[in-house]
């Protein structure tokens, strides 16, 4: 996407962010509309005000060239009610717009960020995997907040000072068009500047920006994978990476600050000297009797009002600039388009047997090589495959095509004979529970862990797929059995124990598909044999998927599939795969030699202890 150069060039991506975001502010068109009325109610409000200033001065003084019978004291009464009155209408018209602004912005911002929360969710895997999680963050939150920027603190104040500038710059030409002529040569010697200015300006923006979602993704990074950073003594890298990009960021910031100061001192400049050259010409007028002091007066009083939006011009196009950087990357994020939807006449997935058919699967990541090939396999409801192979050789990514985390490139998939594309995806992953390597628990209670995605459940069918899955016993020992709060990730559990209430979660669905991918990787004898025993229970009556290097778990299993290099080698029985003294058999073999190796080495160990 292009980077707009500077506040002229910003004015297409603005017009961009307010255009894809307008279905979020439509909805509060009136509200918009009445905001806008106040805020033009309050220019010309303003365009009145020095006016009963100029008749007390020509009329009431006496220092005018008019005169008037009226008695002076009631017209000084009058020129100062009419005042009060004006000002007290202008207070009303603005509190008016910027509180309606607020409100349609910050309501429109609550909606965005839902909406873009919920996007992000609906994105492939393919591109999480390749995305930064703290960047993600920041874009979610920080970046939509300075959304809030373009319309309440930054687009609407711009729009009423432009607003005032045409009116003021209007009203001079009206009063006295020589002085205006005069007043108006400055413009230039502005423009020159801020032009320049607010190019830099956008550009240490956008970098700014990406140095703080850098931050974030480092600070993600090592705080998710803390318990490897300490164990590695990597804190002191992490913690110099951190400063780096703070630091950078910090520099953006004051470099940030250091224009837009520069640029509102400019201004600041050229205000005075259009001021002086103002009141130097304009006095020589009311000397020669061809303007009133009063009208020289309400002249310079429209001056400081016309160059008030040029001040403000420059304090709010550098929030404008920051804005426009943050919206690109929030449009960014939008644009970003999944790729497993339902289709337009998707059906509700009616109750299913369970029975999974590879019909000539073939897939590829992003068309970098086939990770699976003509992959043609009938698995019958009710039956246990385990899947196995070494690593990268497409395990995983078979087993995540059956909940449609990724949809085939070629080929299709079936369950009880229906391609699955055919179905939601709501109601078909509402049918497939999956226990992955990897075990996501929540900051939240184990029961409402292991209730997750069935918000009907009562306590008894809690505790009942607890103790289907072995993980009763553990439980009650908890300081507040189900009520105990667990920490993000379940981190204050060990692996097993984690394992164990995921596995409670697939039997609480009671879907008749099942996947594990990798249940006992990185558990301990004990443990892993708790969370085969519980599998055990928990896979009665339903078809599985189990992805696992442990051959004797495989082994349980009614079917054995061998993946080599994304095709199938081999398939059958466990018990007829051993006799043929292929892969299955070579790997349990080695198993079998590394068992015994471990067995030997503990027994001398002992022996010399």
């Amino acid at each position: 996407m292009s980077r707009p150069a500077s506040i002229r060039h910003s004015v297409p991506t603005l017009v961009r962010t307010i255009g894809h975001f307008w279905p979020y502010l439509r909805t509060h068109r009136w509200m918009i509309a009445g905001s806008l009325s106040a805020l033009l109610a309050g220019v010309v409000l303003r365009a009145l005000q020095p006016w009963p200033i100029k008749i007390v001065f020509d009329e009431v003084l006496g220092v005018g060239t008019n005169s008037t019978a009226v008695n002076p004291v009631l017209l000084l009464g009058l020129a100062g009610g009419a005042l009060v009155v004006i000002l007290t209408l202008r207070a009303v018209a603005t509190y008016a717009h910027k509180v309606g602004f607020a409100l349609v912005g910050n309501r429109a911002l609550t909606r965005i960020r839902a909406d873009l929360y919920r996007h992000v969710h609906c994105l492939p895997l393919s591109f999480h995997t390749g995305s930064r999680r703290g960047d993600l963050i920041v874009r979610m939150t920080g970046d939509i907040g300075r959304l809030k920027e373009v319309t309440t603190t930054a687009l609407m104040p711009l729009l009423a000072s432009v607003l005032v500038f045409v009116v003021m710059a209007t009203l001079m030409l009206w009063v006295n068009a020589s002085l205006a002529f005069v007043a108006l040569l400055s413009l230039p010697l502005y423009f020159l500047p801020a032009t320049r200015l607010n190019r830099k300006i956008k550009r240490a923006s956008r970098d700014q920006r990406k140095r703080e979602g850098a931050i974030a993704a480092t600070a993600s990074e090592s705080i998710h994978a803390i318990e490897a950073v300490q164990a590695l003594s990597l804190e002191q890298v992490f913690v110099d990476a951190f400063a780096g990009q703070n630091k950078k960021s910090l520099k953006e910031g004051v470099k940030i600050r250091r224009l837009a100061a520069k640029l509102q001192g400019s201004v600041q400049v050229m205000t005075g000297l259009s001021t002086a050259a103002v009141l130097f010409y304009g006095g020589m007028l009311v000397l020669r009797g061809g303007l009133t002091p009063g009208e020289l007066l309400v002249f310079l009083s429209y001056l400081k009002a016309m160059f008030k939006p040029m001040q403000d011009f420059a304090k709010y196009s550098s929030r404008l600039a920051k804005a426009s950087a943050a919206s690109e990357r929030v449009m960014e994020l939008f644009a970003q388009t999944p790729t497993v939807v339902d289709s337009p006449d998707a059906e509700e997935t009616p109750p299913l047997l369970g029975e999974i058919t590879f019909s000539n699967v073939c897939f590829s990541y992003d068309n970098a090589g086939e990770h699976l090939a003509n992959i043609d396999l009938r698995i019958p409801a009710g039956q246990r495959v385990a899947i196995i192979g070494a690593s990268g050789h497409g395990k995983s990514t078979l087993i995540s095509l059956v909940p449609r985390l990724y949809d085939p490139t070629s080929g299709s998939v079936l369950v009880d004979g229906r391609d699955i594309r055919e179905y939601t995806l709501a109601s078909l992953r509402g049918q497939i529970s999956i226990v992955l390597q990897s075990t996501a628990l929540f900051a939240a209670t184990v029961a409402e862990n292991i209730a997750l995605g069935v918000p009907e459940a009562g306590t008894d069918e809690i505790v009942a797929a607890a103790r289907l899955a072995h993980a009763h016993n553990f439980i009650s020992l908890l300081p507040d059995g189900y009520d105990t709060q667990l920490a993000e990730s379940g981190a204050t559990l060990s692996a097993g124990q984690r394992q164990r209430i995921a596995l409670a979660r697939a039997a609480i669905r009671r879907t008749p598909i099942l996947i594990l991918d990798e249940p006992t990787t990185g558990l301990d004898e004990h443990a892993s044999g708790e969370v085969i025993s519980a599998l055990e229970q928990v896979s009665r009556g339903r078809t599985v998927l189990l992805v696992t290097h442990e051959v004797a778990l495989a082994a349980r299993c009614h079917r054995v599939v061998v993946l080599e290099g994304g095709r199938i080698v081999e398939d059958g029985n466990p018990a007829d795969l051993l006799d043929q003294n292929g892969i299955f058999a070579r790997m349990n073999a080695l198993h079998k030699m590394k068992k015994n190796h471990v067995t030997t080495r503990e027994v001398r160990y002992a022996r010399t202890a």
